[in-house]
């Protein structure tokens, strides 16, 4: 007998045993993914009945609270870690088409040094003082990324490239979303004590404030700031893909060319990244339409508190003891930290 024609039928049953592995996977999935949808439609509710908790943080705490309660059942896990790890890919890929380049030019290039200054200043300053702290440097790293950037997505983006775990990003989500939150009231009372126009305010809340939505909530308090306030905040998120990038690379270095926790080598850029950079370009070619855009951030918020359920799974309150005091007050540092360069810089750069 030819012996391919014996090799034939081992390649289907080795094919036809991966198709079935893989649907054993998915469907190991879905109990999870359902539970991770109920948590973000209670988060979604739990925001619109007190605004001032937004659904990040609901959804951070739903997923904490399922996980130290015993609520969270071994056939949960598996759809929990791909909402912490998949969704939040994919959330951070749409969230590529609320930028758009005409933004960035718009800033200038007193408005551009500000973000770009303030940025490196915050995330390398935050950096440092979490090692004086004692903070562990995943855990920092990560609240550096959001208070530098974007809040909970650009945390959410660097933990995929780093051996930063579950409870580091929940930690990191949950600083930025009280800090943030704090601004709301805060940063419109030091409005008049610090002498700033609605411009110059607008300038100084986008970039400070940590999320897109309390930068809104914050700069909508005073009238003529708000169209600002967004762009200049838009303009550090752009920021994202170059951080995700280096920090990916140091992370290469430092594993000797491997990915962190892991065997493999990794791609130079991530690929979600080249996603969200993908979807700046496709939303600057201003072909899309504006239900389009709208219904697409719409889906980002919904994958982002997803993500976030997904990401409070991992919060176990007896590790969070060791270290919660000190992230707290790293928190609070690069609060003041990126306020007070951000204001530095409105006030120099005249932006």
């Amino acid at each position: 007998m030819d012996g391919t024609a014996g090799r034939v039928p081992l390649r289907r049953r080795a094919a036809a045993g991966a198709a079935g592995r893989a649907a054993g996977r998915a469907g190991a999935v879905w109990p999870g993914l359902l539970a991770v949808g109920a948590a973000t439609t209670a988060a979604f509710g739990a925001a619109h009945l007190v605004p001032v908790l937004g659904a990040s943080t609901a959804g951070v705490v739903l997923g904490a609270v399922a996980a130290n309660c015993g609520l969270l059942r071994d056939r949960l896990r598996p759809g929990a870690a791909f909402a912490a790890r998949r969704l939040l890919r994919a959330a951070v890929v749409l969230l590529g088409l609320q930028l758009a380049l005409p933004q960035l030019l718009g800033l200038g290039a007193a408005g551009l040094v500000l973000v770009v200054v303030t940025v490196a200043v915050t995330f390398t300053g935050t950096r440092l003082l979490g090692r004086a702290l004692g903070v562990p440097p995943a855990r920092a790293l990560l609240v550096a990324t959001g208070f530098s950037i974007c809040g909970a997505s650009a945390v959410a983006a660097v933990k995929e490239v780093t051996d930063a775990d579950e409870e580091d990003a929940a930690v990191a989500v949950a600083l930025v979303t009280l800090c943030g939150t704090l601004a709301i009231a805060a940063l419109p009372a030091l409005r008049g004590p610090l002498g700033l126009d609605p411009v110059p305010f607008g300038t100084w809340v986008g970039a400070s404030v940590q999320d897109v939505g309390q930068t809104v909530a914050v700069a909508d308090q005073v009238p003529g700031a708000l169209t600002t306030a967004v762009v200049v905040k838009l303009s550090r998120v752009v920021l994202l893909a170059p951080l995700v990038a280096a920090v990916a690379l140091a992370g290469r270095r430092a594993g000797g060319g491997r990915a962190p926790g892991s065997g493999r080598r990794p791609a130079p850029v991530p690929l979600f990244v080249a996603g969200f950079l993908a979807a700046i370009a496709l939303s600057s070619t201003g072909l899309l339409p504006g239900a389009v855009l709208t219904a697409a951030h719409r889906v980002q918020e919904v994958l982002l508190v997803a993500a976030l359920v997904g990401l409070g799974t991992g919060v176990h309150l007896r590790t969070l003891r060791r270290t919660g005091g000190r992230a707290v007050l790293l928190g609070l540092g690069s609060w003041v930290l990126v306020a007070g360069v951000a204001y530095a810089g409105v006030r120099l750069l005249g932006a």
